[in-house]
């Protein structure tokens, strides 16, 4: 709307506008607030699945480590267990 046709209406027209655009401000500032707390929780949504996928990553170095040590374990009681039956049948010879 232009200036001159602003100036051509009436107080209780001008004023209606004005109620209007404060109503659709106040719609505007609403959804501006809802959105910007969705970007928050997205961004925390972000951020954890970040964490969450590096956490993954240590657990899984963490089990190979284990799982690693575990058959070293095992490789050392198997390895005790045929030196003692080497040394039995040594004996026994």
């Amino acid at each position: 709307m232009t200036d001159k046709e602003l100036k051509r209406l009436s107080r209780s027209e001008l004023l209606e506008m004005l109620i209007i655009q404060m109503e659709e401000n106040e719609e505007l500032k609403k959804k501006l607030a809802e959105t910007e707390k969705a970007l928050v929780d997205r961004r925390i949504e972000v951020a954890q699945a970040g964490t969450l996928a590096e956490a993954a990553l240590r657990l899984n170095g963490i089990f190979e480590a284990a799982d690693r040590a575990a058959a070293q374990y095992l490789e050392n009681i198997r390895s005790r267990a045929e030196e003692r039956t080497d040394v039995h049948e040594q004996c026994g010879s």
